[in-house]
């Protein structure tokens, strides 16, 4: 039956662009490179017609130039041609596989919003607000023992002004205390002239106003 009906062929692929733009650029880098030929041809032809002189040996290897120089511009239109081409086709592909992961982000968002739905249906907001309530006055009991088991016992009651009063009274004493100390060192030190040794009796030294002996 295949001998008299024939077998259906396979379908070719779809054309890839991913493919399609590296055959473009294989092409490409193959004109590159007959350009590149061409240049070393031109310069050698270049050289040669410097060295000449006017005639028809030069203008014979000028025709070969302008030959080779024909076939470079026609390749340098082709390659620009395949440039553009090239380029235009990578930004269709950019542009199709933007899409593409676009659809994925976009896919990946709404399982996530209805995996999120099916969570929140088993979160009960009362019961959150009631644990709440619950955590704030208990919170507030543990405050209130804190409270009650810091309290002195025994302890009579002070008015806060004889305690200010006790310390500035305090602070009076202190300073007296402070500013007396050298009538102490006057009393201990010697009341004799230097070189004198005859004793005068404590009791019969003048005092001056600040408590000093008085000079004579």
């Amino acid at each position: 039956m295949n001998r008299l009906f024939g077998t259906s062929r396979a379908k070719a692929p779809a054309p890839n662009l991913t493919d399609t733009i590296a055959n473009i650029d294989s092409r490409g880098d193959s004109i590159e490179k007959k350009i590149q030929k061409l240049d070393v041809e031109l310069k050698r032809y270049s050289d040669q017609m410097k060295k000449m002189r006017d005639g028809p040996s030069k203008n014979m290897v000028k025709q070969k130039a302008l030959r080779v120089l024909k076939q470079k511009r026609q390749y340098e239109q082709q390659l620009e041609g395949i440039r553009n081409q090239a380029f235009n086709m990578e930004q269709t592909n950019y542009t199709t596989q933007m899409l593409k992961d676009t659809k994925v982000s976009v896919d990946a968002m709404q399982t996530g919003l209805k995996q999120m739905k099916k969570e929140y249906k088993s979160v009960n907001i009362d019961k959150i607000e009631d644990l709440q309530d619950d955590l704030a006055d208990m919170m507030e009991d543990a405050n209130e023992i804190q409270e009650i088991m810091g309290r002195a016992y025994g302890m009579p009651e002070i008015d806060d002004a004889e305690l200010e009063a006790e310390l500035d009274a305090l602070g009076d004493e202190m300073l007296f205390d402070d500013d007396m100390s050298y009538l102490d060192e006057a009393a201990e030190a010697p009341t004799n002239a230097p070189g004198s040794s005859a004793k005068e009796d404590p009791a019969s030294t003048q005092l001056d106003e600040f408590g000093l002996p008085a000079l004579s």
